[in-house]
C-alpha cells in the first residue's frame, strides 16, 4: 500500500489566481498538493477532468448551491450549505437569508472552504416557535431554498425517518423514497452512514446523495453520520484516530490522511448541535458526538466506530480474516481482553451524563450499527460467518457498559450498517435486560447482502408469538451476547430487502412504534404493505 501521508493530501491551499479572464477555465487553479489519489474529481483544475460515472460537476453557474442541511436545537441553528466546485475567479461567499414579513433579508454571510466546498451558518438564538423560509445564495442567481420547520413539540407524535446504506451499485436518483418519505412527513430525518461508497471521492459522491435526497430534508432537519465507506474505507475500527497500515485496516484506524477524514466529518456533521467534547483526537481529528432536542424527544448522537479497537494483533486470530470468525468451537471469551474499547470513555461519560438529564423527554439513541451480531450470512448464501468483528458485539464488555448506559437512560437504539433490518431486544445479563434495537435496512440491496439465518433453521425461545417469521425469540449471537429477535427482513423478501424505517414515538403512551418499508412500495396508495413482520409497537421503559 502507498505512504498515504506521501501520496495524498496536504492541504496548504496555495492560491495564485491570474487576473480575470473571460474565460474562469483559464484561472491559474488553487493548487491542493500532493492530493494525487483522494478527492481528485473536485480539486486543482477540476474541470480539465473527463466525465465520471458519479455526477456532473460542471453544472450551469445559476445551479452551483446544491444544497443545505440544518438542525436547530437549544434555540441554536446550524446549517451548512453544500456547493459544487467552483472557479477559480469565483466568490468564496455564500449568503443566508429568511424571509421575513414578505421580503428576504439577508443575516450572515460565511466563506467557502475549497476542500469540500462547504460552509457553515451558525445562529443562536433562533426562533423555534414558527416555520422560517430560507435560501443558500451565491452570487447573482444561484440559491437553494427550503423551510426551517418549527419545533414540533406540541405534537403528541414525533416521527423520524432512518436509512442507510447507499450503495454505488446503483446511481440513479432515490425518486420512490422521497415520494414515500414527503408523504409520511417525518419530523426529522437520520442517515445512518454509507452515504456514500466511492471511498477515494466523497465530494462528487456527497453531492450525489445530496441530489438523490435533499428533496427530504429541503424543509426538515436532518441528522448525517459518516461510516466506513464515507470516509474511504470498507471497515473501520478508529482507535482514537491513529493511522492504519494494515490493507483493510484490521489493526485500527485510519487509513486516508487526517484532511480528508476532517473534510468528510465537517460536510457530512458540522450542522449538528456542537459536541459534548470537542476534543480532538489523535492526530487532529474532531469529534461530533452530541445530543439533539427536538419535539420533546433527546436523541444522543454517537460515533460508535471512532474509539472501537481493531481486532488485528490484539486477540487471537480464529481464521484468514482478523476480523471474521468461522469457528462456533471458539471460545468468546477469549477475544473479550482488557483494554478492549467500543465506545471509548468519553463517550461512555458523555452517554452517562445524557442520561441523566433532561429526564422528562423520550430518549433514543442513534449510532451507525447495531450492538450485536445480527447476521449469519454475508454477501452470499455460501459466506457463514459464525462471529463478524465489524459489529459492535465485540468487545463483549464494551458493548456491555454501552447498553447498561442506554437502558438506564430507558431510550431505544436506532442504527444502519448492517444491511439487513431487524428488531432486537438487547440481553447484557439475561434476555430482555436491555434496551431495545431497530437496525434499518439498506437503501440500496444489490451490493452485500445479509441474512438472518440460525444454522439449525429453528426458533428461539420465547419466539414473536405475532408473525410468521420462522426464526424469532431467544438466540446467543456468535459473541455469546444475549439477543431476543422480534423480527427481520431477508433479502429474498421484496425489494431484496432494500428499503427504510419510520419510527413514531408516542409521547403519552411511551410507546415506540418501529416501522419497515420496501423500497419499491408506494405508500401513497391505499392498501401499501410495510415488509412481513412489521410494524413492532414496544413500550419504552
Amino acid at each position: 500500500m502507498k505512504n498515504t501521508l506521501l501520496c495524498i493530501l496536504t492541504l496548504s491551499l496555495l492560491i495564485g489566481c491570474n487576473e480575470r479572464s473571460e474565460n474562469p477555465k483559464e484561472q491559474t487553479p488553487p493548487v491542493l498538493a500532493p492530493f494525487d489519489d483522494v478527492d481528485t474529481l473536485a480539486i486543482n483544475d477540476w474541470w480539465n477532468r473527463a466525465d465520471n460515472p458519479i455526477i456532473n460537476l460542471k453544472v450551469d453557474r445559476d445551479s452551483v448551491v446544491a444544497f443545505g442541511i440544518y438542525t436547530v436545537s437549544n434555540q441554536t441553528l446550524k446549517l451548512s450549505a453544500q456547493l459544487y466546485p467552483l472557479y477559480p475567479d469565483e466568490s468564496r461567499e455564500v449568503r443566508l437569508e429568511i424571509k421575513k414579513d414578505g421580503e428576504w433579508e439577508e443575516i450572515q454571510k460565511q466563506q467557502i472552504n475549497d476542500i469540500g466546498w462547504s460552509a457553515l451558518f451558525r445562529i443562536e438564538n433562533w426562533d423555534d416557535t414558527r416555520d422560517t423560509k430560507y435560501r443558500l445564495r451565491h452570487g447573482e442567481n444561484a440559491y437553494f431554498d427550503g423551510t426551517i420547520r418549527k419545533d414540533p413539540k406540541t405534537k403528541n407524535e414525533i416521527s423520524l425517518a432512518a436509512l442507510s446504506c447507499n450503495s454505488n451499485q446503483d446511481r440513479g436518483m432515490r425518486e420512490n423514497y422521497v415520494r414515500n418519505i414527503n408523504h409520511q412527513n417525518p419530523d426529522l430525518m437520520f442517515f445512518a452512514g454509507d452515504q456514500s461508497y466511492d471511498h477515494t471521492e466523497h465530494t462528487a459522491a456527497w453531492l450525489k446523495f445530496g441530489l438523490q435526497f435533499r428533496e427530504t430534508f429541503r424543509h426538515r432537519p436532518a441528522i448525517t453520520i459518516p461510516d466506513d465507506h464515507d470516509i474511504g474505507q470498507g471497515n473501520l475500527w478508529g482507535e482514537n484516530g491513529k493511522l492504519s497500515v494494515t490493507k483493510g485496516s484490521p489493526d485500527g484506524g485510519y487509513r486516508y490522511h487526517t484532511e480528508y477524514v476532517k473534510m468528510v466529518e465537517r460536510c457530512q456533521t458540522a450542522h449538528l448541535p456542537d459536541p459534548y467534547d470537542p476534543t480532538p483526537i489523535e492526530r487532529g481529528i474532531s469529534v461530533y458526538y452530541t445530543n439533539l432536542l427536538l419535539g420533546g424527544i433527546d436523541f444522543a448522537i454517537l460515533e460508535d466506530r471512532k474509539f472501537k479497537s481493531g481486532p488485528e494483533g490484539k486477540i487471537p486470530q480464529q481464521g484468514p480474516r482478523p476480523d471474521h470468525i468461522r469457528n462456533p468451537e471458539y471460545d468468546p471469551a477469549s477475544i473479550d481482553l482488557p483494554g478492549l474499547t467500543l465506545l471509548g470513555d468519553r463517550q461512555l461519560q458523555f452517554l452517562e451524563h445524557w442520561g441523566d438529564t433532561n429526564k422528562e423527554n423520550i430518549k433514543v439513541v442513534l449510532s451507525q450499527t447495531g450492538f450485536c451480531g445480527g447476521a449469519h450470512i454475508h454477501g452470499s448464501l455460501d459466506n457463514r460467518l459464525h462471529a463478524d468483528l465489524d459489529s459492535n458485539g465485540w468487545p463483549q464488555t464494551g458493548r456491555k457498559k454501552a447498553l447498561k448506559l442506554i437502558q438506564k437512560a430507558g431510550a431505544v437504539h436506532i442504527a444502519g450498517d448492517q444491511h439487513l433490518a431487524t428488531v432486537i431486544k438487547q440481553g447484557i445479563n439475561v434476555f430482555g435486560d436491555g434496551p431495545w434495537a431497530f437496525v434499518v435496512p439498506a437503501i440500496v440491496n444489490d451490493y452485500y447482502s445479509r441474512w438472518w439465518w440460525p444454522e439449525d433453521e429453528k426458533a428461539g425461545a420465547n419466539p414473536n408469538k405475532n408473525t410468521f417469521l420462522p426464526w424469532t425469540g431467544d438466540y446467543l449471537d456468535g459473541f455469546n451476547n444475549k439477543i431476543s429477535v422480534m423480527t427481520y427482513v431477508n433479502p429474498e423478501s421484496p425489494s431484496k430487502g432494500s428499503g427504510y424505517g419510520l419510527i413514531r414515538f408516542n409521547k403519552t403512551t411511551k410507546e415506540t412504534t418501529f416501522e419497515c418499508w420496501p423500497r419499491y412500495v408506494d405508500v401513497t396508495k391505499e392498501g401499501a404493505k410495510q415488509f412481513d413482520g412489521w410494524p413492532i409497537t414496544v413500550q419504552m421503559e
